[in-house]
C-alpha cells in the first residue's frame, strides 16, 4: 500500500515539477569575418568595387554561418569563410596575394581551436592555392604549430593538398601597385596613394558554433614590397590568432611588427580572461591605446563565448561583417552602415 501510495505522489507531482523545469541556454552562434583594414576612406572604391567587396564578404558570411547553422564545427565555419575570401583576387590573401620586393607572392595563414589551444601557421609559401587548409592540417596531422617555406609545400604535398603555380596569385592591380611601388623606391619618393597598401588587405574570422566553441583564423600575403623571408603576425600565435573557449577568439590586421610586438590578439583575450573586461572593452583598450601608442594601426574582430563581439579599428575603415541569427551586417568604412 506504501509503494502504490508513493507511486502515485511521484505521478501526480511529476507535471509540477516540469513547470519548474527551466531548458538549457541555447548558444548564440555565431560568425565574425574582416577582409583587412586601412585606408578605406569613402570615395577609395569605385561603386562597383564596393558592390564586388560587399557581395564577396556577404558570401563569406552565409558560407561560414551555414556551417554553424548546421550545428557543423566553429573551425569548419572559419575555414569556410577564409577559403573564400583567399580565391578572391580583390583581397591580399591567396590569389590577389600583394608582391614581395623580389615580385613574389608569399603567404602566411594561422588557425586556432579555442576549445583545446591547438593551432597551426604556415608561413611564406608559394605553391598552396589555400594557405588556411595548410595551417588546419599542421594543426591536426603534425605535431607541430608552423611549417615555413619549403618544408610547409612538402608537408602540403604529402596531405594531397591543392597546389598551384606561382603566376597563380598574381593579379593585374597587384602588379601594378608593385610596379609604382618600385618606381617610386627608386625615385626615393614617398607613394602617399601606397603607402597604406604595403600593411593591409589581411582576412580572418572568427566562430562560435552550438557546441559552445569558439575558432580563429586568419590569411594573408604580407606586406607589399616585405624583403627577405619576412614574416608578419598573421602565422604568429597569440598576435595574429588566438582562440580560447575561456576568453575569446580574435583574428588581427594591421602593421605586423607592431601586432607580434604587443601581442595584440592574446593580450585582448587575457583582458577579458583576467580582468573580466568585455570583448568590446579590451579590444578599445588594446587597439585604441596600446597599438595606438605606438603609432601603429590596425584592427581586430572579437567573439566571446556568449556570442558577444567587437569589430574595432582605428585605422579609417576595415571590410567585416558578422551573421548570427538576429544581425546580418557588412561594413567597410568608419561608420555601420
Amino acid at each position: 500500500m506504501r509503494i502504490f501510495l508513493t507511486l502515485a505522489a511521484i505521478f501526480f507531482a511529476a507535471p509540477a515539477m516540469a513547470e519548474h523545469h527551466e531548458a538549457a541556454p541555447v548558444t548564440p552562434v555565431t560568425i565574425v569575418i574582416h577582409g583587412g583594414a586601412g585606408a578605406l576612406a569613402p570615395g577609395r572604391y569605385s561603386p562597383e568595387e564596393e558592390a564586388a567587396f560587399r557581395a564577396k564578404l556577404n558570401e563569406a558570411l552565409d558560407a561560414g554561418y551555414a556551417v554553424l547553422e548546421s550545428g557543423g564545427a566553429a573551425l569548419d565555419a572559419v575555414e569556410a569563410a577564409i577559403v573564400l575570401m583567399e580565391d578572391a583576387p580583390m583581397f591580399n590573401a591567396g590569389k590577389g596575394a600583394v608582391f614581395t620586393r623580389d615580385g613574389k607572392n608569399e603567404l602566411d595563414s594561422s588557425i586556432m581551436d579555442g576549445a583545446n589551444l591547438n593551432a597551426g601557421a604556415v608561413a611564406g609559401v608559394t605553391r598552396v592555392k589555400n594557405p588556411i587548409k595548410l595551417a588546419r592540417a599542421v594543426m591536426e596531422k603534425s605535431d607541430h604549430v608552423m611549417f615555413a617555406r619549403d618544408g610547409a609545400e612538402k608537408f602540403a604535398r604529402q596531405n594531397d593538398l591543392e597546389m598551384v603555380k606561382p603566376s597563380y596569385f598574381k593579379t593585374e592591380h597587384r602588379w601594378k601597385a608593385y610596379k609604382r611601388a618600385l618606381k617610386a623606391e627608386k625615385e626615393k619618393q614617398k607613394d602617399a596613394a601606397l603607402f597604406h597598401d604595403f600593411k593591409y588587405g589581411t582576412v580572418g574570422a572568427v566562430a562560435l558554433d552550438a557546441e559552445g566553441n569558439l575558432a580563429a583564423g586568419t590569411s594573408t600575403g604580407g606586406m607589399m614590397m616585405k624583403r627577405y623571408g619576412r614574416v608578419g603576425d598573421t602565422p604568429i600565435i597569440g598576435a595574429g590568432t588566438f582562440a580560447d573557449n575561456k576568453s575569446c577568439a580574435v583574428s588581427s590586421t594591421g602593421w605586423g611588427e607592431y601586432f607580434i610586438r604587443l601581442t595584440i590578439a592574446r593580450d585582448i583575450c587575457a583582458q577579458v580572461e583576467y580582468q573580466g573586461k568585455t570583448v568590446e572593452e579590451a579590444a578599445d583598450d588594446v587597439i585604441h591605446h596600446r597599438l595606438q601608442e605606438t603609432g601603429a594601426d590596425g584592427g581586430v574582430i572579437v567573439l566571446g563565448p556568449d556570442g558577444s563581439y567587437a569589430m574595432t579599428f582605428n585605422s579609417k575603415g576595415m571590410f567585416r561583417g558578422v551573421k548570427n541569427a538576429k544581425e546580418h551586417m557588412i561594413a567597410i568604412y568608419g561608420e555601420e552602415e
